[in-house]
């Protein structure tokens, strides 16, 4: 059975940390997450996770763009700090966002400089323990100039890297947005998938605001068999404990 993570950059977010991890433990949570990671006290995070009973699930493991061609050194040693830091935090899943795109650099240079800066990180990856999250996300709302929009694309990366510590993280409402047939897109994806972020479109906010079937999507996400985490990334326009209950309840059922 997957099991339920909850962004605390926008869940609870106007709580201090300690109580944010808290929140999310008593609304059910299995484990929280957050975005960068040079900013935080991972130490006193990994305690009070610990206290909570929930997991440090995902951070942001990329600042370094891995698109650059010529930006590749710079990018392995950004990914390798990551790593090390969340080793030491007991965090198994860093996210990898890719950077923009690369003026002057056609796309299959700017592909291969993905692979490449992944490959050279898979093998440290692999022997601390964590795993990287290679996440597309929306251009045409969120994150425009961004290099990887499609899933497809993103299988593609994590296939041409081929190691069991590289793998997809699926963002249900990036790709509603940039692609829609969002159950089949993770179906397809569940041999590659490491991660999958929940939001409803449009808005960006918790399952049930928006056009999103989330009973269904995430019925066949289970039944594909897939079992890591599902992280709760959306601002809530209602209770945020509430949220995170009714995703638990999502997420069982």
């Amino acid at each position: 059975m997957a099991s339920l993570s909850v962004c605390i950059e926008m869940v609870f977010a106007a709580l201090p940390i300690a109580e944010r991890i808290e929140r999310a433990a008593g609304a059910g949570a299995d484990a929280v997450e957050f975005w960068g990671w040079r900013d935080k006290d991972l130490d006193a995070i990994a305690a009070t996770c610990a206290d909570a009973g929930v997991d440090l699930a995902a951070m942001l493991g990329s600042d370094a763009p891995l698109t650059d061609p010529h930006g590749t050194d710079a990018a392995v040693r950004d990914l390798e700090r990551s790593i090390e830091a969340a080793a030491e935090a007991g965090c198994p899943n860093l996210i990898v966002t890719v950077g923009p795109e690369q003026e002057g650099h056609s796309r299959d240079e700017q592909h291969d400089a993905i692979v490449e800066a992944l490959d050279r990180v898979a093998e440290t990856a692999a022997d601390a323990g964590v795993t990287l999250g290679v996440e597309p996300l929306n251009t045409a709302v969120d994150h425009p100039g961004y290099y990887l929009s499609s899933a497809s694309e993103g299988r593609e990366i994590v296939r041409a890297v081929d190691s069991p510590a590289v793998g997809l993280l699926f963002d249900v409402y990036h790709q509603q947005i940039t692609e829609g047939d969002v159950t089949r897109g993770l179906t397809e994806s569940v041999d590659d998938l490491t991660y999958v972020h929940l939001a409803d479109n449009p808005g960006r906010n918790e399952p049930g605001t928006g056009e999103l079937n989330y009973e269904t999507i995430l019925s066949a996400l289970r039944e594909a068999g897939y079992d890591g985490y599902v992280g709760c990334e959306f601002s809530p326009v209602g209770d945020d404990a509430a949220a995170v209950e009714h995703c638990r309840k999502l997420l069982a059922d």
